[in-house]
């Protein structure tokens, strides 16, 4: 930039995108200062390497504001957790498995770990039962990354939401919602008719 430009020609672009042709570096930064701007080398391999009249404080700006954009369109992906053990009582599993639902509706990847204590460790079958049934009753909104496997005393598996499967959840709710919206009209609809009777 500036000074720091070492090529003894380049090829200049002004502060509106129209090129002024090649010249030294030393005129071209001449320019740049006679209009209160900067020289910014653009193009360094090309021959000869060209250069742009900016404003480098409004350009720096610009691209702080362009990342920060980047970061913002960034889709962020959380793995949420729930835990169960060999022996977790059917309303507990059936709770857990509506956060499960809900972290996946919400776009998020879900850990789901069976945890054995002691003696539970000879019994891993039914910790596999247990954790097979969960991811069955989430099978219409997940793929499997991960399937069951034993990790320590750990038996988990990963869940991710299944963007076609829960596009297809969605609309039979709205579906669903609509029916049932409309399921209430008719009763209203019949009373009009009894009143016009009369």
């Amino acid at each position: 930039m500036n000074h720091e430009i070492r090529a003894p020609q380049v090829r200049l672009i002004d502060e509106n995108g129209e090129m002024l042709g090649i010249m030294t570096s030393e005129e071209a930064l001449r320019i740049a200062r006679n209009r209160g701007l900067d020289l910014l080398e653009v193009a360094a391999n090309s021959n000869p390497p060209t250069c742009k009249i900016i404003d480098y404080g409004k350009y720096k700006y610009e691209q702080k504001k362009k990342q920060a954009q980047a970061r913002k369109n960034q889709v962020i992906i959380v793995t949420k957790e729930i835990q169960l053990r060999p022996r977790t009582d059917v309303h507990d599993i059936e709770f857990k498995t509506k956060h499960a639902r809900r972290f996946l509706l919400d776009g998020d990847k879900v850990k789901i770990s069976v945890q054995f204590l002691g003696r539970e460790m000879a019994h891993q079958e039914i910790g596999l039962e247990t954790l097979n049934k969960v991811l069955d009753s989430l099978k219409d909104l997940c793929m499997v990354e991960t399937p069951p496997k034993m990790e320590g005393k750990q038996l988990f598996a990963l869940i991710a939401p299944d963007p076609a499967k829960i596009r297809a959840f969605k609309k039979a709710q709205e579906a669903a919602a609509a029916a049932a919206g409309s399921g209430s009209n008719p009763s209203s609809s019949q009373k009009g008719h009894s009143s016009s009777d009369s």
